[in-house]
């Protein structure tokens, strides 16, 4: 049944109504402004019946504060006057009632005008229901067209739009072409269900370590993409990236594939490598060609090499000016110490070495072993480690800081229980040198001729990242 609110100040007239529409309909009366609001608070009617002429707050006030309340926008309004002129009957209209009624009732109009009114609102509401779920549709057709049927990440064309209008904006971020090396081969050994499921794994990778306001893309094939929102340094770029190759790294192991299969990441900065999408885009994919030529299974920024390339352009030599040029004389006898962005191309570079040769390989990672210490403290213990490994290791072994509380280093020539010596040896050195508490420990790995590190053990504290 049908609910009615009736608002009109005189008894009569409400008694009237009441009896005119009580059959038909669940009837409220009120005999004020103020008491309708209220009532609206907690019920929303089918249709009110509004009085105009009321002491303290007239009809058409009321109506203005019925519209702003938050369910009463559509509620149907018909007004109740004794003033049928058309001055009124042109301000019933435009101050948003869908009609009016004249005093006294006469029953059967009422009733007809009443109808008629709820028949409009009931098309109205199925109108706006249709409309909704037309909207609705669209949307998800929108969407799922701008969408890869596979992974669920955007597609090439939504996020070109969508990064450039980015860009435009002038937000800062860095471009990532990615794609999975030797993919090919574990489609042709495992079939395409596993070559599948290996996407899906990249997308979710992808999506793992994205941004809230990261776009991440799946370009076709193995070929993927994420715009890294905000302004970000090339230490914080360089360790996302190798964050997803490690964490792919481990999928790919898990799943057993005889593949050598990896992930190869080029990285193209805006504004510094590209002013638009398209400039970016070429870019990272300069980056990545670079990668893929110098052993893939890493990461690589365009402005590393292109720039200084650029730079070189007009600046011939001779080869004797470039080996006098490269010539690098080291700072003492002790192990090399390199950041981690070039760190993990020496550890690709001895990884050819060892996989032609039957060298003997070490990797240490040292980690800190005390979670909350002070952030100051942290700095002067690995400043410490650094220096007890540049004065216990050979020229040929290095060393880099892979965060503010890890440091990898890498021995040559070195037998597993040589590099438990070596490490025993650094702490040593370190304990010397540095006179507070902070501790740390050690995981061997021994690089094989196959190019995988084995035999290593691994701490519950340590966070061993290795790009092999």
């Amino acid at each position: 049944m049908k609910h009615i609110l009736i608002v009109d100040d005189n008894k009569a007239n409400l008694t009237a109504a009441k009896t005119a529409l009580s059959e038909i309909y669940k009837t409220t009366a009120v005999v004020s402004g103020a008491q309708a609001l209220k009532f609206l608070e907690k019920n929303i009617p089918d249709i009110i019946l509004l009085d105009i002429n009321m002491p303290e707050m007239d009809g058409f006030e009321v109506l203005e504060r019925i519209r702003a309340m938050p369910e009463g926008e559509h509620i149907p309004v018909i007004f109740l006057t004794a003033d049928n002129d058309v001055e009124t009957e042109q301000r019933c209209f435009d101050s948003g009632a869908v009609d009016f009624i004249a005093k006294p009732f006469v029953t059967t109009v009422m009733r007809s005008r009443i109808g008629r009114t709820l028949e409009l609102e009931e098309l109205r509401k199925s109108l706006a229901d249709r409309l909704d779920e037309k909207i609705k549709e669209v949307s998800d057709i929108k969407s799922k067209s701008n969408k890869d049927a596979l992974t669920g990440l955007w597609n090439r064309a939504h996020t070109e739009e969508k990064v450039s209008e980015m860009i435009g904006k002038g937000i800062k971020g860095a471009l990532f072409m990615m794609d999975m090396d030797n993919f090919k081969a574990i489609n042709d050994n495992y079939g395409h269900m596993a070559g599948d499921a290996t996407l899906k794994a990249f997308a979710d990778t992808l999506m793992k370590f994205a941004g809230e306001d990261d776009v991440v893309c799946r370009i076709g094939g193995d070929e993927f993409m994420t715009f890294v929102a905000g302004p970000s340094s090339k230490s914080e770029l360089g360790r996302h990236a190798a964050d997803i190759i490690a964490e792919m790294g481990c999928f790919l192991e898990n799943s057993k594939f005889e593949t050598n299969s990896s992930v190869s990441v080029g990285i193209a900065q805006f504004p510094e490598d590209g002013e638009d999408f398209k400039s970016l885009y070429n870019a990272a994919d300069k980056a990545l060609y670079c990668v893929k030529q110098n052993g893939k299974n890493s990461y690589h920024f365009y402005s590393d090499q292109y720039a200084a390339e650029n730079r070189r352009a007009n600046n011939s030599v001779d080869i004797c000016y470039l080996r006098e040029m490269m010539h690098r004389i080291d700072p003492g006898k002790g192990a090399y110490m390199l950041d981690f962005d070039n760190f993990h191309y020496v550890y690709n570079f001895i990884r050819r070495v060892v996989e032609r040769q039957d060298e003997d390989v070490n990797t240490i990672l040292f980690t800190l072993q005390n979670d909350n210490a002070d952030p100051a403290e942290v700095e002067d213990a690995v400043e410490m480690l650094d220096r007890a490994i540049f004065t216990s290791l050979r020229r040929a072994d290095v060393s880099a800081r892979y965060s503010s509380r890890q440091v990898i280093v890498m021995l040559f020539d070195s037998k597993e229980s040589g590099g438990q010596i070596c490490a025993e040896r650094i702490l040593s050195c370190y304990k010397k040198l540095y006179t507070g508490n902070l501790i740390f420990d050690y995981d061997i790995v021994k690089m094989e001729s196959s190019g995988l590190m084995k035999n290593g053990r691994r701490s519950a504290d340590s966070e061993v990242v290795i790009l092999n």
